[in-house]
């Protein structure tokens, strides 16, 4: 049976979709203006002289004495060095409401395609917020007769078929819990927390607001038209950006992002009576296993400009504090080091997947978010002389990363029967075997889990070593990205749908494929008890990965992967209280160790529905090189770089 979704039939109706930001209104805005009575008495009492902040007026105490940031006319000036055991003391001085912002054209204007959308989601994703076909036939008959005689239907009509329309419950759940999870700082949402699981008497670190974790939140909060929280939260971790980070008397280079931060209410010093909120974050040093969080500042950056795109306020990342800290973060990536490779090299354990898994190296999920990166920051990054050479390196670095990702991370049925043929020990400039691997790396599960039509990037290379295992989300954002070729990605989606059974079955989706086992496991792993064989990190099946599925699926035009998988999901999730993940190579059970009302399984499969009901709004989260990058490659492939030797010339650069 044919059916559409309320917004969809309206849309019908009436021609093209609204834009997002005004057909999409919230269930409720956040109160920007609440001012904690204790701090009010704080300031009372203690007559505290403050500098104004563009949106707080912040200080930092600690051993030394104050440092305070400063703000004045959108200008941000930061101490270079602030010490470990400070704490962010927040004086409130609230910003502006940025929610009901319309984007502009070309900034997130965007309208749906309505028959495209009944096609491809037809009959795929049901449930009780869906209009039968004949509703939507009765209103546009309505509309017709209404136009014969010059008006559009009555409003009390158009209200009366909507009230056969109930809202999903899943849905309205899902917003529930989400909006329950939402983080105050001085009165004004900051973020959301990693889980709010009743079941669980120990959070250990799953009540402070992660990075990583939040992105499917704010994505969610921008569909909505939500913008305050967004705006805060980049502005806040870009504060605690500037922080000195210690451990064992050694420092990070400037520039990293914290995994998490913690909003803390602590007495006031000298009077009992009164509190006052800290920001207290995370670098890794409380990390399990001391990792520092790669992936922090650079989902940072793509949530930068995922705000601009959907509320049109680009006055956020024009602003000198917010340039300044897309460029530290992009020199701590982009600086000159031992490696060969454009690919950025990290440890184990410094990105989703954050704990020992053998991704030490240059794992795929990495390089496909430093490549989305790089493409956003090209787009941000204001035009001034300061930045030229940066924008100098970052330009090789696309161009140089795009060839090395599709030319050898890429295998398919062919190329493997290509590896499987290598000659080794090649001593030459002209080496097909580049990397020295050995065929006998090809795994038995590979030659028959390969399907013949579809393909993937692999998950890490090296000198001598291939790992063939898949991980979703770096092949996922890969296709959104850009990072794959259009031939690849289409590929990428097609593995997925040979081998369904394996990487969606009960829950999508797996994040790795396959599990560690036996002593493979036992000595990449150490023998970690938690990620144990399709368990957790290791073949676990992980509902927030439904956005990135979606938004894949979207882009290449193919979004009934996703609605199917979306299907599959409503299934369980709520009936199970929104697991973090399913362990069994099926995904049938828990996870042992999983947290209930996971923040980012809600939120991922909120964006999932979103996106699946407005599919143009998925450009928004999408990047694609230009016709500068194009041809900047194909020059650089016509030069045969296998080639390239001899005395270093000064770069030649092309016009940006």
């Amino acid at each position: 049976m044919a059916v559409c979704t309320s917004e969809t039939m309206l849309q019908i109706l009436f021609g093209s979709a609204p834009c997002l930001s005004s057909s999409h209104a919230p269930f409720g805005k956040f109160d920007m203006t609440f001012i904690p009575k204790s701090q009010i008495k704080r300031l009372k009492k203690k007559h505290l002289r403050h500098i104004q902040y563009p949106y707080c007026s912040c200080m930092q105490q600690s051993g030394m004495g104050i440092h305070r940031f400063q703000g004045f006319s959108g200008n941000f000036y930061r101490n270079a060095a602030h010490k470990q055991s400070s704490s962010l003391t927040c004086y409130c001085q609230h910003s502006e409401s940025a929610s009901g912002t319309t984007a502009a054209d070309g900034n997130g204007t965007w309208y749906v395609d309505d028959t495209k959308i009944i096609d491809t989601l037809n009959s795929v994703v049901t449930g009780p917020n869906l209009l039968e076909f004949q509703d939507i036939q009765g209103l546009k008959h309505e509309r017709d007769l209404g136009a014969s005689n010059g008006s559009l239907p009555p409003t009390d009509i158009l209200s009366n078929h909507l009230k056969k329309v109930s809202a999903d419950p899943i849905e309205e759940e899902a917003w529930e819990f989400l909006r329950e999870s939402v983080v105050y700082y001085c009165g004004s949402p900051i973020g959301t927390i990693a889980a709010k699981d009743p079941t669980s008497s120990n959070a250990l670190n799953y009540d402070q607001v992660f990075i990583r974790d939040f992105i499917p939140s704010g994505i969610a909060f921008l569909l909505k038209g939500e913008y305050d929280i967004v705006r805060n939260f980049i502005l806040h971790t870009l504060q605690l950006q500037s922080w000195e980070k210690t451990m064992d008397c050694h420092s990070p280079g400037q520039g990293l992002m914290p995994a998490s931060f913690k909003v803390r209410t602590v007495p006031l010093d000298g009077d009992d009576s009164a509190t006052e909120d800290i920001l207290d974050p995370d670098f890794g040093e409380a990390a399990i296993g001391r990792v520092a969080p790669v992936d922090s500042g650079l989902w940072w950056i793509l949530l930068l400009r995922a705000y601009g795109k959907y509320s049109g306020d680009l006055s956020l990342q024009e602003r000198i504090d917010v340039q300044t800290g897309i460029k530290m973060i992009l020199r701590l990536c982009l600086t000159d080091g031992f490696d060969m490779f454009p690919t950025l090299l990290v440890t184990d354990g410094s990105c989703m997947i954050d704990r020992r898994m053998g991704i030490h190296g240059h794992p795929l999920e990495i390089q496909a978010l430093f490549y989305s990166v790089l493409l956003c920051a090209r787009e941000m990054l204001a035009p001034e002389d300061g930045s030229a050479d940066l924008i100098r390196a970052l330009n090789n670095r696309l161009v140089a990363l795009s060839f090395h990702i599709r030319e050898y991370y890429w295998i398919d049925l062919e190329k493997l029967n290509e590896i499987y043929r290598y000659k080794t020990e090649e001593y030459s400039y002209d080496a097909v075997n580049k990397f020295n691997i050995y065929p006998d790396q090809i795994s038995p599960w590979l030659v028959e889990w390969m399907p013949n039509k579809g393909g993937y990037l692999i998950g890490n290379l090296q000198p001598a070593h291939m790992d063939f295992r898949f991980f979703s989300l770096g092949n996922l954002w890969s296709v959104v990205s850009g990072l794959a070729t259009k031939q690849q990605s289409h590929a990428i989606l097609d593995l997925i749908e040979a081998k369904w059974s394996d990487l969606v079955a009960d829950m999508p989706f797996k994040l790795c494929y396959p599990a560690l086992e036996g002593q493979e496991w036992q000595i990449i792993t150490g023998s970690d008890p938690k990620n144990t064989p399709w368990s957790y990190h290791n073949g676990g099946s992980w509902p927030t990965l439904l956005w990135q599925l979606t938004v894949a699926s979207i882009k290449m035009d193919r979004p009934e992967i996703a609605a199917r998988a979306v299907a599959v999901a409503e299934r369980r999730l709520s009936r199970d209280k929104w697991p973090e993940y399913y362990d069994t190579k099926r995904a049938r059970f828990i996870g042992k160790q999983a947290r209930l009302f996971q923040t980012w399984s809600i939120a991922g499969y909120l964006v999932a529905k979103l996106l699946l009901a407005s599919p143009s709004a998925a450009k928004m989260l999408i990047t694609e090189e230009d016709s500068e990058l194009v041809n900047a490659r194909s020059c650089m492939i016509s030069a045969n770089p296998r080639r390239k030797r001899g005395p270093k010339t000064p770069k030649q650069t092309y016009i940006v």
